[in-house]
């Protein structure tokens, strides 16, 4: 076997890898739906009490969502503006639902003057979450009275409570109890049906959510990260992809600890509590989803209630943050196969970041921490090229010789490398062993919240975003000058020329053009993995040159004595 032209097929298969998922797929699919069911195109939920948990009554996804109607009530609906340390949230008394949801520590753009992020995108047309439905009896356009006109909370006040009540006719009355704490993004809900009428009465709590995209359109290099509907059904992550509900109602059955909306930052979840979550059904289309988390069949006799227990959270994607809350929210940060490798490496950027106070530095720590860990596998892999390199012109001295003689002539190869004890693959495994470790690093740096909008220095201001300099003008496609990723592949050249070059004039020309390759890839990369690759090269290149320099010593290739 040739070894550079193993190496290279690595490198080019690499190459492939990282150009097919950037510009068509991804790395991770969505985990396959276990248990679905599937209704004919604008189904309308049944009134029938006998039956399942149904989808939402909405349009059909011909038609993608239908608006919601207008309802003229006898009294203009008052909002609820909620405010806390976290997050200032506006709750509507049509319906119950919120109509905004701002976070107040993270930001909707990069821009200084930029406000709050705003987790409720939609309109009133498209509709607002967590409105309520008790099957055909109560309809989620009732009109609550509130006992509160607004609420603040502080360090002083760290919780306080909400009552919402309407009347939903059929004898039944609602009453919503919402719970807010000031020190997390974790708001209680309960939802009480109260039986006032004579008569015996049906239905299932139906908890609606709707969003579009957080982010809006995503960037071409955003184009693997998922957006959309996702729950953790029976001890699995499940997020379903718009094309699986584009044609009707997508419904997830089982043991739901969660349902939701996932951006590549944020989440807007459900966790049903005392079995008040037995199906979620989702449909609409990539840019906007209607869900909606049902409960089983409930009977209620004459003058009695029954309540449905909820925890709402609408808030940021921060792994250590979830884990505190419980419920397996945490699972929501999603690293896909390399879960086990990136998981422990955002723990390292953020331990770093506790002492350094700069994500950018992190960056550098944990390139150089790895770069340590794998630095005596690489050790060996560049001496073993090169000692390739070196019997190079014995090996064009075989293959001109036995050229009329394949099996001799790699009989003759295999021989060389027994006798100068060179292994074929050895500039190769290094590279395949570090391969996992940097796609771990890759999807925490274009994944993890902690680099969203985090400066490092001069031009870079934001880790997830593009590195760009502005230079007066505008280039064309790129907008600012992508000064570290040219430096990165300035870098990687360089890296190339002190690489141990093949014999193949064909070869080396290839080798020599994917630093263009790599470029061209990363320029619409967040600057943060930027910044990984470029350290990372600056120190192979060391490491390159300490080897060369070893190299020039007496050689220590000799043949093995017999």
């Amino acid at each position: 076997m040739d070894t550079y032209r193993a190496f290279l097929a690595i490198i080019i298969s690499f190459v492939i890898l990282l150009g097919y998922q950037y510009f068509f797929v991804g790395f991770d699919q969505p985990a396959a739906v276990k248990e679905t069911t599937e209704q004919t195109p604008g189904q309308a939920a049944p009134p029938a009490p006998a039956q399942q948990p149904a989808a939402p009554a909405v349009a059909p996804a011909a038609t993608a969502v239908a608006p919601v109607p207008a309802v003229t009530y006898d009294r203009t609906p008052k909002d609820i503006t909620i405010d806390t340390d976290l997050y200032t949230a506006i709750l509507s008394e049509d319906g119950g639902t919120i109509t905004s949801f701002v976070l107040k520590k993270h930001k909707e753009s990069h821009d200084k003057a930029s406000p709050g992020m705003q987790l409720v995108k939609t309109t009133a047309a498209e509709g607002f979450p967590l409105d309520f439905s008790w099957g055909s009896a109560v309809g989620t356009r009732v009109l609550y009275g509130s006992n509160l006109p607004s609420l603040t909370l502080s360090a002083a006040k760290g919780k306080a409570e909400l009552r919402m009540t309407a009347d939903a006719g059929h004898g039944l009355q609602v009453e919503r109890v919402y719970t807010f704490d000031n020190s997390n993004y974790l708001i209680d809900l309960s939802v009480t049906v109260k039986n006032l009428s004579d008569n015996l009465l049906q239905g299932m709590p139906q908890l609606g959510l709707v969003n579009t995209r957080f982010e809006g359109v995503a960037s071409p290099a955003d184009r693997f990260l998922f957006g959309g509907p996702a729950a953790f059904v029976n001890g699995t992550l499940e997020e379903i992809k718009a094309d699986d509900f584009e044609s009707g109602p997508k419904t997830l059955q089982g043991a739901i600890e969660w349902a939701g909306y996932e951006g590549n930052y944020f989440l807007c979840a459900l966790v049903p509590k005392d079995g008040a979550g037995a199906s979620f059904t989702m449909q609409g289309t990539d840019m906007l989803a209607r869900m909606e988390l049902a409960g089983p069949l409930d009977t209620l006799q004459p003058r009695t209630e029954k309540t449905y227990a909820y925890h709402v959270y609408y808030g940021p994607k921060k792994l250590t943050m979830l884990k505190s809350i419980g419920y397996n929210l945490d699972r929501s940060v999603n690293f896909g196969w390399f879960d086990v490798i990136a998981k422990p490496t955002l723990w390292l950027l953020n331990m770093f970041y506790s002492f350094c106070r700069n994500y950018g530095i992190s960056i550098i720590l944990v390139t150089i921490l790895f770069k340590g860990v794998f630095w005596p596998i690489s050790q060996k892999g560049l001496k073993s090229m090169k000692n390739m390199q070196k019997l190079q012109p014995k090996m064009v001295k075989i293959k001109e010789k036995y050229k009329s003689d394949p099996t001799r002539m790699n009989q003759e190869v295999m021989s060389l490398y027994k006798t100068y004890k060179v292994n074929p693959l050895g500039g190769c495994l290094p590279m395949v062993l570090q391969i996992p470790v940097f796609f771990a690093l890759y999807k925490v740096l274009l994944q993890s919240i902690e680099l969203r909008h985090a400066p490092f220095m001069l031009w870079i201001t934001d880790l997830s975003a593009p590195d760009r300099l502005w230079i007066g003008f505008d280039l064309p496609y790129l907008g600012g000058l992508p000064v570290l990723t040219l430096l990165m592949g300035a870098s990687m050249f360089l890296q190339q020329k002190l690489s141990p070059t093949t014999a193949d004039p064909m070869q080396a020309k290839i080798m020599m053009f994917l630093p263009v390759i790599f470029t061209f890839m990363f320029l619409n990369f967040a600057s943060g993995l930027v910044l990984y690759w470029f350290i990372n090269n600056l120190l192979s290149i060391l490491q390159q040159v300490l080897i060369n320099r070893e190299s020039k010593k007496p050689a220590t290739t000799t043949p093995a004595t017999t």
